[in-house]
């Protein structure tokens, strides 16, 4: 029986990361951390701070993949409207958590900061917080969507609390060589058909001893992976060159 394959979408939500002022993190170490969970991030998209944007992506994502992140847009300003968009996507009201209501009066303020920082107790109604560690705001979770912060210490504090189901996890193989992508191309391609199962990728760089390429190879069998690595050193040695930095993860 074919083994199954979890899913996850990354939806990076804020105005900041498309003007190209601030650049997104995130998403790799999501990526990394879903990985040893067994789940395979299938897309990731930057969407506006605009509700229409948000509320439409959601409901497209969540139907289609096991599970959604998105990042950004749970602070406590105008333009934090994650925590209202996910409601409105689930048909929901917003509701005043009390654990964060407590935590925000806990910190005495003027009455327009508190004010401000009470819009950060505001969760979709059924949403259980996601917990985080930093005191800073709290991230939740409603259905198969996971809302978390944008700020990358304090996702990362959020994220390290979430279980998830996942499948089986991914493994992979590399290996470089001084040689040109169009050199190995046809053998690649041959070998992928006969291997299917296993994700191959060929990625070039330049460093100061000249153009390579740099092979990957991800699946979840180590034994299938492992044949798949020994027949692409075979491919860069009949093409004249030496297999180099041969990692297994």
């Amino acid at each position: 029986m074919p083994e199954r394959v979890v899913t996850a979408c990354v939806l990076i939500i804020g105005n900041e990361i498309l003007s190209g002022r601030t650049q997104d993190t995130n998403l790799n170490h999501i990526a990394n951390v879903l990985g040893e969970s067994g789940v395979r991030v299938r897309e990731a998209r930057v969407i506006p701070d605009i509700e229409d944007a948000i509320v439409g992506a959601v409901n497209e994502v969540r139907a289609k993949y096991d599970y959604v992140f998105t990042t950004g847009g749970i602070g406590p300003t105008h333009d934090d409207i994650t925590a209202d968009c996910i409601a409105k996507a689930f048909g929901v009201s917003l509701v005043i958590d009390e654990t964060i209501a407590a935590r925000i009066r806990g910190r005495p303020s003027e009455p327009d900061v508190m004010a401000s920082r009470m819009r950060m107790a505001r969760i979709p109604d059924g949403a259980q917080l996601i917990e985080n560690a930093t005191g800073g705001p709290q991230g939740f979770s409603i259905g198969n969507v996971y809302v978390m912060a944008g700020i990358p210490s304090v996702m990362r504090a959020m994220i390290s609390t979430v279980r998830l189901e996942g499948g089986a996890v991914m493994q992979s193989r590399s290996v470089t060589a001084y040689l040109g992508e169009s050199q190995v191309a046809t053998g690649l391609e041959e070998i992928q058909e006969r291997y299917s199962e296993v994700d191959i990728g060929s990625y070039p760089f330049m460093d100061a001893d000249g153009y390579g390429t740099t092979l990957v190879m991800r699946g979840t069998d180590p034994a299938t992976l492992d044949s798949v690595l020994d027949e692409i050193k075979r491919l860069i040695v009949d093409a004249g060159e030496t297999p180099r930095n041969v990692v297994t993860e």
